[in-house]
Parts: C-alpha cells; structure tokens; sequence
C-alpha cells in the first residue's frame, strides 16, 4: 500500500492539521466543503494511508490572465484571445509535521494532472505566491507572471506529452 493518497475532501478528519498558518488551518477545517458545494473551488486533501491523516491540501480552480501578461516565449503561438484560460491553485498547505519530505510538490504534480487530464481545457497551471514560497515554485519550473501581486505560472504539457514540474 502507497504511504499517501491523494483524494476530493470530503469526510476526512481535519481537526489535528496543522501547517503553522492559521488562515490555511482555518480554511480547511471550515471554509473548503463549503467552496466545493457551491462549485468555487474543489479541494483535494493529500492522506497517511496508514492513521487517515490528512496532511496537505490544496485548491483548485479555473481562472483566466491576460493574454498580454504572458512572456513572449510563452505567447507564441497561441490564439490572440484578450484572456487565457489557465488552472488556479488558490491554497496549498502541508502539515508541519511532515515538511521537507517533497509533499508540496506531490500535491503540485496532482494539481497539474488533474489540470491536464480534465475536459475543461488550461494553458497553464497559476499560483498567488508569498514571498516565503517563492523558491519552491522557482524549483519546480514555475516562471513569474506578475510582479505585483506575484503570479507564478507552470504552462500544462498536452496530454500527449509526458513533461512534470
């Protein structure tokens, strides 16, 4: 059996999560289920197979950016549509019990297949990062969108092609 799981939030027990931020604490003990029954946000909780804790989360979204806020490199190529669908990840957060283990990046990669693997179609994977987090995102490939407020955006491989944050 895999030590985790990644599953939709539904009835998991959240009261023992703890990343050290309480807004993040907060929003999943309280605000997540709401957001996925009114079809805001679904949420997707990362569980210790073996003791059914939940020890991350995060959002998922869609959104759209501006077509002129893309780099060049980026742009080329795509339709000249004012705006440009993407997925967002609104909130990701790990237990501060088990960072430093590459979870983060486990819930990134999951938030990126679903993205790709959805009929909804996303040029790209999109984050609001705090300066805090900025050198992971950096790590996973991810490129500034905007400075202010800073946007980090990961373009989505086809699903023909093989390519992972």
């Amino acid at each position: 059996m895999a030590p985790f799981r990644i599953e939709r939030l539904n009835k998991q027990d959240r009261r023992d999560f703890d990343c050290q931020v309480e807004p993040l604490n907060r929003y999943l003990r309280t605000q997540a289920n709401q957001d996925q029954r009114r079809q805001f946000a679904s949420c997707f909780v990362l569980v210790q197979s073996s003791t059914e804790q939940v020890v991350g989360y995060y959002t998922l979204s869609a959104s759209s950016i501006a077509m002129g806020d893309l780099p060049e490199s980026s742009a080329a190529g795509l339709p000249r549509y004012p705006l440009v669908p993407v997925a967002r990840v609104g909130r990701l957060a790990v237990d501060h019990r088990f960072v430093g283990q590459g979870l983060g990046s486990v819930l990134i990669y999951d938030a990126l297949k679903r993205a790709r693997e959805s009929d909804v179609v996303a040029y790209a994977l999109v984050v609001d990062v705090k300066e805090a987090a900025e050198a992971f995102y950096k790590k996973l490939g991810f490129q500034l969108l905007t400075a202010e407020p800073r946007i980090y955006f990961y373009p989505i491989p086809s699903k023909s092609s093989q390519s992972n944050p």
